[in-house]
């Protein structure tokens, strides 16, 4: 399973990019594909059209929920990985894959190396 960040779910809608090549390989495979609560929530917040957020839920599937074992992860990760200002999201989207047993394609592995040591795999092409 894969579950997708924002930053790899926004550039996936747009045919011919390296995310949206990425994804059809993924499918091709027999990937599951999702998308936490949170990540879903900020590319909502984003410039989309309703037909784009409908296919790509159409795509996903119900969001995976952020539930109380999430928020415990999250406030471990954050802590563990310094408190850093605008991380919080990036945790509990961490702590979903995680939980799930997912990898987490992303264009911010940067953001995400730090989780390694929990669980998280970063998904590769």
């Amino acid at each position: 399973m894969i579950h997708l960040d924002t930053s790899y779910l926004i550039p996936a809608g747009v045919p011919g990019t390296r995310e949206d090549r990425a994804v059809r390989r993924w499918r091709a495979r027999g990937e599951t594909l999702r998308v936490s609560s949170i990540a879903w929530t900020e590319f909502l917040c984003g410039p989309v059209s309703l037909p784009a957020a409908e296919d790509t839920a159409d795509l996903l599937g119900e969001p995976v929920a952020f539930g109380a074992l999430d928020a415990t992860l999250a406030a471990r990760l954050f802590n563990a990985s310094g408190r850093r200002r605008g991380s919080l999201q990036d945790c509990m989207i961490a702590a979903v894959a995680i939980r799930s047993g997912a990898s987490l394609a992303t264009n911010n592995a940067l953001d995400f190396r730090g989780f390694a040591g929990y669980g998280l795999t970063i998904a590769r092409p």
